[in-house]
C-alpha cells in the first residue's frame, strides 16, 4: 500500500499555520480540527511542524506564553517528509527510526496531504485482515 492509497481513504486535507503566527493561534487550529499537529506553510513551502509534544516541552515545562511565543521559536524545522508513492514499510521505518509521529507529503515540492503514525497502524492492519481473510478462504477450500 502506497501513500497515495493511504490519503484517497483519509482524505487530502492540509491543516497549517504561518511561522509569524502566535502558539496559541496554532493551537486554536489544532483544536477545531481535533489533529495533534500543524504544518508551519508559509506560500507554498514547508518551513516545520508544530505538535502537541512541542507545546508541552516548550511552552508549559518553561512556563512561557502561548500567546506570546511565535510558531518559528518553537516548531521543529528538520521536517521529514515522504511522497505519494512511497510504501507503508519506508513510512514506518521513518517514523520508527526518527521517533516521529506525522509525516507531511510531498509532491515537486508542494504539500498535498500529511500522514500519522495511527493512519499507517489502520492500512497495517486492513492489510492484515485482508490476508487473513485470504488465508481463511484458501484454507476453506
Amino acid at each position: 500500500m502506497t501513500v497515495n492509497q493511504i490519503l484517497n481513504t483519509k482524505g487530502k486535507n492540509v491543516y497549517s499555520v504561518l511561522p509569524t503566527n502566535t502558539v496559541y493561534e496554532a493551537l486554536k487550529v489544532m483544536g477545531e480540527k481535533n489533529i495533534g499537529a500543524i504544518l508551519v506553510i508559509e506560500g507554498t513551502e514547508l518551513k516545520g511542524i508544530l505538535s502537541e509534544r512541542d507545546y508541552a516541552r516548550k511552552i508549559v515545562l518553561k512556563d512561557k506564553s502561548s500567546k506570546e511565543t511565535f510558531v518559528h521559536e518553537i516548531m521543529e524545522s528538520t521536517v521529514f517528509t515522504v511522497t505519494l508513492a512511497d510504501d507503508l514499510d519506508a513510512c514506518m521505518e521513518l517514523m520508527s527510526t526518527k521517533r516521529i509521529r506525522h509525516l507531511p507529503v510531498l509532491e515537486e515540492g508542494i504539500v498535498v496531504g500529511i500522514i500519522s503514525i495511527s493512519d499507517v497502524v489502520k492500512a497495517i492492519i486492513e492489510i492484515q485482515k485482508d490476508t487473513i481473510n485470504h488465508l481463511n478462504s484458501y484454507i476453506s477450500q
